[in-house]
């Protein structure tokens, strides 16, 4: 973890906002999940993924190559399976690294396959059983690639990302993220751009590039958060496979989709995504400034004005995009308020500089969740200065309400970051009298 954590600031300076997009949700997805691997495991958004089975039909009907391969719903069913063995059976679970604890399993007749059904539907991860296994042939890559087509909370673009290092190998390689913000109407020009930066030549420009353009078009055309393929396999002869793959549905946008609206539903167990009860998460660091901010690229984007101004985080943490769940505005304002508790517990917090962007929520609900938490402190603890950027509706309302608490507010970052490390600065000098004092007074 403190690995990770080093990585991260290492390059704050080099790469862009979206790559620290998925640098945020890493470190996170492995404060609550250290067996997962998902890139994208967001903050509890995965109740919304649809299985890799659900994934990978998409991925069919849009002409991404897959693997022969049958829903397996009780181990009696690979009596009468479809595709010819030697086969793979996969646990359809929403945690990554299956292979590691026994969810996936190879068989080479059918004996063998029941035997091996009936472990993995028998096999917890991480507490959640399997009600459906996926039985697929199996496949011998050369090469595993990473792609991914998502949505960038920063800057509301579509976004491609594309690595040659693939599989669990993208974690260990994730300087060799590639990426391509789609800032105009999209062509095969953004998709054989992403090819060129990952490094690829001869004919795996043409194919890799097709496979992203198609990613591409599921995403837009079913409202889709995120379609991520990990690993693309790549044969010998540079033949392309869809390996495994994770869909992440906009659930706003299931009114407009029927179709993705009954895969959501035909999910075993799937239950109504809750944003409040699935919490916030802070990331501990070394510094004396606790960030907080709504969206992983937004709070990446803070860290890294921080740093370049010689501040240095405490801790932080994501919110989350409240627009992308249309939710009413007390679920931001209630994460709103466990963000702050949760940064207010960590010894050594000088300032805390909070950055929100109002969306379902307006300015004066942030300004009325921020008064009625610092309320609340008053008799609990003591609460360190805030600094607070808002953009949206009914700012100088907000403005007008802090200011009455002495709680600065600020339409620009810059002026928000400046003022932050005014404050640090001056809490040092404070501290450094104080001191002085105490040793003039002891001698």
């Amino acid at each position: 973890m403190q690995l990770l954590l080093h990585l991260q600031f290492q390059i704050l300076g080099t790469l862009k906002k979206v790559l620290f997009n998925f640098l945020l949700t890493k470190i996170v997805t492995l404060l609550k999940f250290p067996e997962s691997l998902s890139l994208f495991a967001l903050f509890g958004l995965k109740l919304m993924d649809l299985l890799e089975y659900q994934a990978k039909e998409l991925f069919r009907q849009m002409g991404i190559p897959v693997l022969p391969s049958q829903r397996i719903d009780r181990p009696t069913d690979l009596k009468g399976l479809r595709i010819p063995f030697p086969i793979v059976l996969k646990s359809q679970v929403y945690i990554g690294a299956r292979g590691k604890v026994g969810g996936i399993r190879f068989a080479e007749n059918t004996i063998d396959a029941i035997a091996a059904a009936q472990a993995i539907f028998h096999l917890p991860i991480l507490g959640k059983y399997p009600k459906v296994l996926l039985a697929e042939a199996k496949y011998n890559p050369d090469r595993e690639f990473y792609l991914a087509v998502t949505l960038d909370s920063a800057t509301r673009c579509p976004v491609l990302l594309g690595s040659q290092y693939g599989g669990i190998e993208v974690e260990a390689h994730l300087q060799h993220m590639r990426q391509v913000i789609v800032d105009q109407e999209f062509s095969p020009f953004y998709a054989r751009r992403l090819a060129l930066k990952m490094g690829l030549q001869g004919k795996l420009i043409a194919s890799v590039s097709a496979v992203i353009e198609k990613m591409y078009r599921l995403l837009v055309d079913r409202d889709l958060d995120l379609v991520e393929i990990n690993p693309l396999a790549v044969s010998a002869n540079e033949e392309l496979m869809a390996l495994d793959g994770k869909v992440t549905v906009n659930d706003a946008a299931l009114g407009r989709q029927p179709s993705l609206a009954a895969l959501v539903a035909a999910i075993p167990n799937q239950p109504n995504p809750n944003p409040i009860a699935c919490g916030v998460n802070i990331v501990e660091l070394e510094g004396d400034i606790g960030v907080l901010c709504s969206g992983a690229g937004l709070t990446m984007a803070t860290l890294d004005l921080l740093q370049k101004a010689k501040g240095k985080p405490a801790n932080f943490v994501d919110l989350g995009g409240d627009y992308r769940h249309c939710c009413p505005p007390n679920v931001l304002q209630e994460r709103l308020k466990q963000g702050l508790d949760l940064i207010t517990q960590t010894k050594g917090v000088k300032v805390i500089v909070i950055n929100i962007l109002g969306g379902v929520a307006s300015c004066l609900q942030v300004a009325e969740a921020i008064a009625a938490f610092l309320k609340w402190q008053a008799v609990n603890r003591q609460v360190p200065p805030l600094v607070v950027r808002l953009v949206g509706d009914q700012f100088h309302a907000a403005r007008n309400l802090l200011a009455a608490i002495d709680v600065p507010v600020f339409e620009s970052t810059d002026e928000a970051i400046a003022h932050t490390m005014a404050l640090v600065t001056e809490n040092a000098n404070v501290t450094g009298k104080r001191s002085a004092s105490l040793m003039l007074a002891s001698a």
